[in-house]
């Protein structure tokens, strides 16, 4: 009997970021390895984490490493570009491990029109791409964050969009050198008079369809 073939987009509930990096790595390496198959979104949330880009500038993170440890937070350098930025419950996080054809911009501004797709499902229309500072902005607040390494055409790591992000989380920061504080689903929606967004996970669930659309992926035959 054949192996089940996995899905393009996989839920993977709450995992640690070092097991997410480790497996995004991992489907990298098998499609450099030519397993076309092995192209997928991995959707996740982080237990808390502040994330230090190539680019990170350690006086961005505000508090020391004993309150960080009191808060539960963490901190991971990582592969791909940029500064710091905080991950945790309430977010999504899209990594999409699939082969960039086109320019990189592209390919991040057409997952941004994919998560403004969302975020316009969930009450919330009016997100656009914005290439610098890189992200999905809302008005002047930035609703999703990425960042990318590449190899051989081939990327890790990805968005994070700001589903109901506790606010105060990002005092211990300066999230990626930026002054203007991110603005979250939930935020945005009672701004509005709307009642708080569905779990990360239904998002979840929302979102996939729409990012294999997007990507043009599809489930291996």
């Amino acid at each position: 009997m054949l192996p089940a073939a996995e899905p393009p987009v996989r839920w993977l509930g709450r995992v640690a970021h070092a097991d997410a990096v480790a497996l995004q790595e991992a489907h990298r390496d098998r499609i450099l390895a030519g397993e076309r198959e092995a192209a997928v979104v991995l959707l996740c949330e982080h237990d808390p984490v502040i994330t230090l880009g190539r680019n990170a500038v350690r006086g961005n993170i505000l508090v020391d490493d004993a309150t960080l440890a009191a808060r539960g937070v963490t901190l991971s350098p990582v592969s791909r570009g940029g500064d710091v930025t905080y991950h945790g419950p309430g977010q999504l996080m899209v990594y999409p491990i699939v082969p960039v054809r086109g320019s990189v911009v592209a390919f991040l501004e057409t997952i941004a029109g994919a998560l403004a797709e969302v975020a316009a499902a969930l009450g919330v229309p009016g997100a656009a791409w914005q290439r610098d500072p890189a992200g999905l902005w809302l008005g002047g607040r930035k609703l999703a964050a990425c960042g990318i390494n590449l190899r051989r055409g081939v990327p890790v790591h990805g968005w994070a969009l700001n589903v109901a992000t506790p606010p105060a989380m990002w005092s211990l920061i300066v999230p990626c050198g930026l002054t203007s504080a991110p603005i979250s689903v939930e935020d945005a929606r009672a701004e509005r008079g709307l009642p708080p967004p569905p779990p990360v996970a239904e998002v979840a669930a929302l979102a996939g369809p729409v990012l294999a659309r997007a990507l043009a992926i599809r489930s291996p035959q």
